[in-house]
């Protein structure tokens, strides 16, 4: 191939590949939540290993994803149900932290709250109840918030903290 043709050649493929990446995005998406999607068939079949790696390749291949804060989440909820309490808490501050605007955040801090629970330590848990039923006073989550705050409630009135 002469050096003419090699450039009209790569010139051609360059406008090409542009022109796709314009008319992409639509298509960006539909791959973007196919892949969130499948990942998700795994955490609903109780794979939490694969679904936590694939959820982590998710983020890494999708960061700027709106589906990013819920991978994020849902890393948090697989170290969450596997017993990896200290991991579950960096992914569920990293929710809280990185994607404050997320539908995730209320959920991560309940689940801060819950982990806590498990960690045995009933202060910081009731600090993150507490924010729940303050900050989303509404959602479902500060349902969950307040019958946590009331079984530890009951639980110091009776004498018999699980501590």
């Amino acid at each position: 191939m002469s050096l003419k043709n090699l450039t009209i050649f790569l010139l051609l493929l360059l406008l090409t590949s542009t022109n796709l990446s314009v008319a992409a995005p639509a298509h960006r998406q539909d791959t973007t939540r196919r892949l969130y999607d499948r990942v998700m068939d795994e955490f609903k079949h109780r794979d939490y290993a694969a679904a936590m790696a694939g959820f982590q390749l998710f983020i890494e291949l999708h960061s700027q994803s709106a589906l990013a804060a819920n991978a994020q989440y849902w890393i948090g909820e697989c170290q969450y149900r596997m017993g990896r309490y200290r991991e579950a808490l960096k992914s569920f501050y990293d929710v809280v932290s990185n994607y404050p605007l997320s539908p995730k955040v209320a959920a991560s801090t309940l689940k801060l709250g819950q982990t806590y629970v498990r960690l045995r330590d009933p202060e910081k848990a009731r600090l993150m109840f507490d924010r729940v039923v303050d900050q989303y006073p509404d959602s479902s989550e500060a349902e969950v918030a307040r019958k946590a705050l009331e079984a530890a409630a009951s639980t110091d009135e009776t004498g018999t903290s699980s501590q």
